[in-house]
């Protein structure tokens, strides 16, 4: 399947996102020392529904914000269509700083590339503050499937082209697209099987419906350690601690092979740079405290807190990388 003009247009347009989200600084609104920011409830939108891991760390450091600033920190969840209907409200609000958005990797870096009529324009319409944290992904399978390695897995691949299948939370998602990276680093053929939502694409692994999934820690530690689930690698660039003995993907014979999930803060284009300023150094300060750190650690991910600079590199970065992986997979955009 060729890849539509469309999606190389989309493509093309968004591969700029980086140097528009870093430069953009605007020129209006009332300045954080003149205001005495945030002196109201500062809200952050979670385009996804309650319990997810999206919506637990904004929990967490809004806690720690509310503390430091002497007003509430609100965490609003709006779900639906993939993540862009949350994104489109906070695209659309005053650009004050007292709405946000928890950005997860795919609604900065993936989306803009699949949905050819999204309701806002990432580059133009958000500006970085920080990220919050990163989530290293696993690749496990059932563990009647008859493989006890990655290599023995690539090598049974290749002996059944098109047997094994992989799951994901839906089209266009993380996990498809780990599918898809993994299909083209180690040149199988594994077909993808969406669902709707991570529990039931995992539950179906664990069912043996589905061969294998790669999914974030947190979702699958649980599985792993009770034996319903086999981990046979990390698909990110360091081994875990949680699962020492368990080789990554780079390592066995991959070199470069990264799907390390991670969580931004997003506000309006238009904020006023000072306030932006204010943003990041007290979410990254919230993120390092040593109780933030730790309850990150308990739910399996790695606390960031980067500068507006650094998270708009890796937008852009993230982009181009996700942009050749659909390309090459034949991903058509969706309308």
């Amino acid at each position: 399947m060729k890849t539509s003009l469309a999606f190389r247009s989309t493509a093309s347009a968004i591969l700029t996102t980086a140097a528009i989200l870093a430069g953009a600084l605007p020129a209006t609104g009332a300045s954080a020392a003149n205001s005495g920011f945030p002196d109201h409830p500062v809200t952050i939108v979670v385009p996804f529904g309650a319990g997810g891991i999206a919506d637990v760390l904004p929990r967490i450091v809004g806690q720690q914000l509310s503390a430091k600033w002497g007003v509430p920190v609100i965490i609003e969840n709006k779900p639906g269509a993939s993540g862009n209907i949350g994104m489109a409200q906070v695209a659309r609000a005053k650009p004050d700083g007292y709405t946000l958005a928890l950005a997860p990797t795919g609604n900065l870096t993936v989306n803009p590339l699949l949905y050819t009529q999204l309701p806002f324009n990432t580059a133009k319409d958000f500006v970085p503050v920080t990220m919050l944290a990163t989530s290293p992904n696993v690749l496990v399978v059932n563990d009647a499937l008859p493989v006890k390695t990655f290599a023995e897995l690539v090598a049974y691949a290749r002996q059944h082209p098109q047997k094994l299948n992989y799951s994901s939370p839906g089209p266009g998602s993380g996990a498809h697209l780990a599918g898809e990276l993994l299909n083209q680093s180690a040149k199988i053929s594994i077909r993808h099987i969406p669902y709707n939502g991570m529990a039931p694409a995992v539950n179906d692994v664990i069912a043996g419906n589905v061969d294998m999934i790669i999914a974030g820690v947190s979702t699958v530690l649980p599985q792993v350690q009770n034996g319903k689930l086999r981990a046979l690698a990390i698909a990110g660039p360091n081994r875990l601690p949680q699962l020492p003995d368990v080789p990554t993907i780079a390592e066995s014979g991959y070199p470069g092979f990264d799907v390390t999930s991670w969580y931004g803060i997003v506000a309006p284009a238009k904020v006023p740079a000072d306030i932006l300023e204010k943003l990041q150094t007290d979410f990254a300060a919230a993120v390092n405290e040593e109780t933030v750190r730790q309850k990150f650690a308990g739910l399996g991910v790695d606390a960031a807190g980067s500068s507006r600079e650094a998270f708009a590199k890796t937008i852009e970065e993230e982009t181009r990388k996700w942009a050749d992986i659909l390309k090459k997979a034949g991903i058509e955009p969706i309308q």
